[in-house]
């Protein structure tokens, strides 16, 4: 099997971002990230963008702007020649109803189809909240188990899943082929984001089943730091190195 290949979500240097995104960009090529998945744009536009991770080499492998109106995200995405179009969260907040359920759920595949027919692919990010249940069944299982698996993807957020009380891999079990894009995020048993490497997730388990999963692409991200955001970056991506993954 090829290696599975790293990309940083900017999120996680996000502060670097807003002060010199083209320098950032070039700190994350020298790391030794292979690719990016966007979360905001920083004054930039879709040409600028992608002149730069040209330059860089770096693909945009997801971006988490999928909440755009229909014809900007589709020009957005084929102008970086991203191919996925990712939710980061569900638009307008997470149902707390059945008949709001039996909405979003409406919504994913609607706009998982009117996504495929621009031949872009949605994907969905999930946050702990999509554990809590409706009917005794948790919101993501819902939603994985109603939308079709072509037009709506997931992206798992591994520590997020941890988070709710659920193991990872055996989440990643439940939808093969599912997940072309997967967050990698470590968590400290105080609650503490960190880097990969450095809290309480079973990364090895993860890996040993993300082939079946259907990843494509590992992401790191992380959302809060002890430490400068690009130290952060750098510290999982050197951990992913000594096992062998990066």
């Amino acid at each position: 099997m090829d290696k599975i290949p790293v990309a940083l979500q900017l999120y996680t240097v996000r502060d670097a971002c807003e002060k010199d995104f083209e320098g950032t960009l070039q700190k994350v090529a020298d790391m030794g990230y292979t690719g990016v998945e966007l979360a905001g744009t920083y004054g930039k536009s879709a040409e600028e963008i992608k002149d730069m991770l040209d330059e860089l080499n770096l693909p945009c492998v997801g971006s988490h702007t999928g909440d755009r109106e229909l014809s900007e995200a589709v020009k957005f995405h084929t102008t970086l020649d991203c191919n996925y179009i990712g939710w980061p969260v569900f638009p307008g907040g997470l149902p707390k109803t059945e008949e709001e359920l039996k909405a979003a759920i409406k919504k994913l595949n609607e706009c998982g189809a009117a996504y495929k027919e621009k031949s872009l692919t949605l994907y969905y990010h999930n946050h702990s909240g999509e554990f809590e249940k409706i009917n005794a069944k948790a919101i993501l299982d819902w939603f994985y188990e109603n939308t079709d698996p072509d037009l709506v993807k997931a992206q798992y957020d591994v520590c997020w899943i941890y988070h709710a009380g659920v193991d990872p891999a055996e989440y990643m079990k439940k939808y093969p082929k599912r997940c072309p894009l997967l967050h990698l995020k470590d968590i400290k048993a105080d609650g503490t984001l960190t880097e990969i490497g450095e809290g309480e997730v079973d990364f090895e388990s993860i890996f040993a089943v993300s082939e079946k999963a259907g990843v494509e692409w590992y992401i790191v991200e992380q959302d809060r730091w002890e430490r400068p955001s690009i130290e952060s970056a750098r510290i999982s991506l050197e951990n992913l190195k000594k096992w062998g993954i990066a």
